[in-house]
C-alpha cells in the first residue's frame, strides 16, 4: 500500500514489513481536527489496526458518542484502538511496576501489548521499600519471557529485578517523585548506571517504547517456533 497523507500526516505503511511493528499515532500536540479525522477514518480500518497513544481523556470525551463506542480507550494509559493485531500464539510479557503512582506508564505498556496481540500480566506495587512484595511474585514473574519494569524516584526496582531474573528486562523510568527526582531524570540516571548487567533502559515515561521492545523479542520467539 502506498503512503498517503491525512491532515499532513504521512503514514509509514511499510513499517510492519520492515520491523514487525505497525505505526502508531502519538496524539499529544496534534490538533483536535487532525485527530478526529484519523479516529473517524484510518483508525477504523480493521485491515490495519492503529494505536493512538497520549490521547488525553478530555479530548476523547469530546468525541461523538457513536465514535467513542467504537474504541477501546484506557483513560489512565491514554491509549485507544478499535482493533487489535492477531493474537500471538507464543510469548508472554510481565509488566512490573514499583507502585500505582507509575500507573500511566505501566498501563500504557500493558495496553500497547494488548493492541499488539501479546499476552501479558501486570504486577503493581513491587517497590523496593517492601521487597517482600516483589519476592512473593518472583516465581510467577520469572515464568514470563520478557519483563517490563516501570519505576520512578530512584528507579531501584530495575536493578533489583535485573539481578533476580535471566529474562530480558526493559526498564522505564517514570516522572514520579519529589524535588531531586527531576521529573524522572534521577530514575533514568540510576537505571543507566545499574550494576545489573544487560538491563535495557527506555526514555522517561515511554511505556509504549518498552512494549515495542518486548514485542521484538516476542516476534523473534514466535518466528523461531513457527507460530504466527
Amino acid at each position: 500500500m502506498s503512503a498517503r497523507a491525512v491532515h499532513g500526516i504521512l503514514f509509514d505503511h511499510a513499517r510492519t514489513a520492515r520491523i514487525g511493528l505497525p505505526e502508531a499515532v502519538f496524539s499529544e500536540h496534534k490538533s483536535p481536527e487532525a485527530l478526529l479525522s484519523l479516529l473517524q477514518g484510518r483508525g477504523l480500518d480493521p485491515s490495519a489496526p492503529l494505536l493512538f497513544t497520549r490521547l488525553a481523556p478530555e479530548l476523547f470525551r469530546q468525541l461523538p458518542p457513536e465514535l467513542r463506542e467504537k474504541y477501546r480507550y484506557n483513560a489512565l494509559a491514554r491509549t485507544a484502538y478499535a482493533f487489535t493485531l492477531p493474537k500471538k500464539a507464543a510469548g508472554r510479557v510481565a509488566v512490573v511496576s514499583a507502585g500505582t503512582a507509575d500507573g500511566r506508564v505501566t498501563w500504557e505498556a500493558a495496553c500497547t501489548l494488548d493492541y499488539l496481540g501479546i499476552r501479558r500480566e501486570v504486577y503493581e506495587d513491587n517497590g523496593v521499600a517492601g521487597l517482600w512484595r516483589l519476592t512473593s511474585n518472583l516465581d510467577e514473574v520469572n515464568s514470563f519471557d520478557v519483563l517490563i519494569v516501570a519505576a520512578g524516584l530512584d528507579g531501584a526496582l530495575a536493578s533489583v529485578m535485573g539481578g533476580l531474573t535471566g529474562r530480558p528486562v526493559f526498564a522505564v523510568p517514570t516522572s514520579v517523585g519529589y524535588g531531586m527526582a527531576k521529573g524522572g531524570e534521577a530514575a533514568l540516571a540510576c537505571m543507566l548506571v545499574s550494576c545489573a548487567p544487560g538491563v535495557a533502559v527506555m526514555n522517561i515515561d515511554n511505556g509504549y517504547g518498552a512494549a515495542c521492545a518486548a514485542a521484538r523479542v516476542i516476534n523473534l520467539l514466535a518466528r523461531r517456533e513457527g507460530a504466527p
